[in-house]
């Protein structure tokens, strides 16, 4: 797919995406939207792909959300019956079903609708300089998804409502969210984008379907009561993990499955 919106590289296994709309602070609209998928889809369906690492160009924002100044016709329909949650578009997990793991570098701001590229991410670090704050409470709009979204990381509730409901006058710092569990690191801004690269690789070198499988295992319990989040995970381990005796060893002499 010819981008215009993002950058798509595979480099030893690892697809880096970039948000490259810097002059609208990394906003998406309907074409980000559209490119997103295609690069969702794309590394679902790469076997060569292990990791995915999700960054942004510019100084000032990972991401603003939607593009206020453009159409919201591509997601908001006459018939209402028909209106789509853009993060459906934008998010790689249970609308795209991509289980492989994501990476992803905030820096600067991460604003509103920025939050659905965060909330299905499997790890989030941050440069030192991140904010996350949620403006939709300044224009009278409803804050709903992007928020129980952050519920579903495990954010505490009492700082989900701080978020949503206080406007751009809330902002959670790099140290408050690494407080709060939204993200599991904060690095100095120079380091963001190598650091991230070094967890991908990390992973990327284990053995993919096993990636996959904890991934998947994992995030399905989230919408499953205890027993059968452990009935269903106990399933993946007998349909991921060869037996004992089907093992092979990689010369540095640990297992890998085949």
């Amino acid at each position: 797919m010819d981008c215009t919106t993002i950058t798509f590289e595979v480099d030893e296994h690892v697809a880096t995406i970039t948000l490259d709309r810097p002059d609208s602070l990394n906003s998406f609209n309907d074409v980000m939207a559209a490119e997103m998928t295609w690069a969702w889809g794309t590394v679902r369906d790469s076997d060569d792909i292990h990791v995915a690492v999700l960054q942004a160009n510019g100084e000032r924002a990972f991401s603003t959300g939607l593009d206020v100044t453009g159409s919201t016709d591509w997601f908001v329909k006459p018939n209402i019956w028909n209106t789509f949650d853009p993060g459906a578009l934008l998010s790689p997990k249970f609308h795209h079903k991509v289980w492989k793991p994501v990476v992803v570098a905030v820096h600067g701001m991460c604003a509103g609708g920025g939050q659905y590229f965060v909330n299905e991410a499997d790890i989030v670090i941050c440069s030192d300089d991140a904010q996350f704050f949620d403006p939709h409470a300044n224009g009278g709009i409803v804050s709903a998804l992007e928020p129980i979204g952050m519920l579903n990381r495990g954010v505490p509730l009492g700082d989900v409502l701080r978020w949503a409901l206080m406007g751009t006058e809330e902002r959670i710092t790099a140290d408050t969210a690494l407080r709060l569990g939204l993200v599991s690191e904060v690095v100095p801004r120079a380091d963001l984008r190598a650091r991230a690269r070094a967890i991908a690789e990390s992973i990327a070198a284990r053995d993919p379907r096993a990636i996959q499988g904890t991934i998947r295992a994992i995030w399905e319990s989230l919408d499953m009561t205890r027993t059968m989040a452990i009935q269903n995970g106990m399933a993946y381990t007998h349909i991921g993990n060869a037996p004992r005796g089907e093992r092979n060893v990689r010369p540095n002499g640990k297992p890998t499955f085949r």
